[in-house]
């Protein structure tokens, strides 16, 4: 399965949703992570890998493979190569977890016919190799989003199940934003039927992912009476807008929770920060649920 993770805006939350998915997925899968958030490759800090924190050095990266340079590129096992204990204490039935990082000081290129088939040759052949490979690309309509709908329209890899998450943050701002990525002019639905996908197919594949929702069950110690209410009156608007834009719960993978340990530090978020009260058990039940979400059928049925 390819799945690839997408954001009209930056900051929703995209990449560390991702890494974290990717390793509740791998406590039972294999999976690889492609970093071709070309512009900005930090999934490596985010795996907590130092000397992949700003992508690969070198010509090895994904970057390097795309344009031609590189053979194959450079990949790293995270459960050995993590500076996080809890992350290299691998459980005995847990699957394989890689990394493909982009290049250190990369960025946005275009996309041409030759590195599309490139591209395609990488997916296709990691498809094969691992139960799931997790996309993150680069926020907006960027030559990576464009991309990878074109290498996915190619017949060889129409065979293959693709799933698109659109990560947005709980505003009127990012629900706007997101729905026009998916809908708009130059949305995915646009831009993937000019280069060769079936629409309505395309459509099924997308779900959306809420991030940072705040929690209406506030403490009331530290909110007002009339905070509360608002906060209660906002969201129902904002649930309200989604569904106009055609983001509402129907096309919705799921969502996670505020977390404080994401808004200081970007991480993976484990069983061992929940058990000493650093984060929510909340927000990892929440990972938790995407994954099993994203992996059942009966969520991607025609909407």
């Amino acid at each position: 399965m390819l799945v690839f993770a997408v954001s009209d805006k930056g900051g929703t939350g995209r990449s560390v949703t991702g890494c974290n998915l990717a390793y509740h997925l791998a406590q039972q899968h294999d999976v690889a992570y492609l970093d071709f958030d070309f512009g900005s490759p930090t999934a490596g800090a985010i795996f907590e890998i130092p000397k992949l924190d700003r992508g690969v050095v070198g010509d090895e990266g994904l970057h390097s493979y795309i344009e031609g340079r590189a053979t194959t590129p450079y990949s790293a096992d995270i459960w050995r190569m993590s500076d996080r204990r809890d992350l290299r204490a691998r459980q005995s039935n847990a699957g394989r977890l890689v990394l493909f990082p982009g290049d250190r000081g990369g960025a946005e290129f275009s996309s041409q016919p030759d590195r599309v088939k490139r591209c395609a040759d990488l997916f296709s052949k990691l498809d094969r190799e691992f139960e799931i490979c997790l996309v993150d690309l680069s926020a907006g309509r960027s030559h990576a989003v464009q991309m990878a709908l074109k290498a996915t329209a190619l017949p060889a890899l129409r065979s293959s199940t693709a799933r698109w998450l659109v990560f947005h943050r709980w505003t009127r701002q990012h629900i706007v934003a997101a729905a026009g990525l998916v809908h708009g002019e130059r949305g995915l639905l646009a831009v993937g039927a000019d280069a060769g996908h079936a629409r309505d197919a395309l459509f099924n594949s997308i779900r959306f992912v809420r991030t940072a929702v705040p929690d209406l069950d506030v403490d009331p110690s530290t909110t007002t009476t009339a905070q509360a209410s608002w906060l209660s009156t906002c969201n129902g608007e904002l649930k309200k807008l989604a569904e106009r834009h055609k983001a509402g719960n129907s096309a919705l993978l799921g969502e996670t929770p505020m977390e404080s340990v994401l808004q200081w530090r970007e991480q993976v978020i484990s069983d061992v920060d929940v058990s000493k009260e650093i984060a929510n058990g909340r927000t990892i039940e929440a990972f938790r649920d995407l994954a099993k979400r994203l992996m059942n059928p009966v969520v991607w049925e025609g909407l």
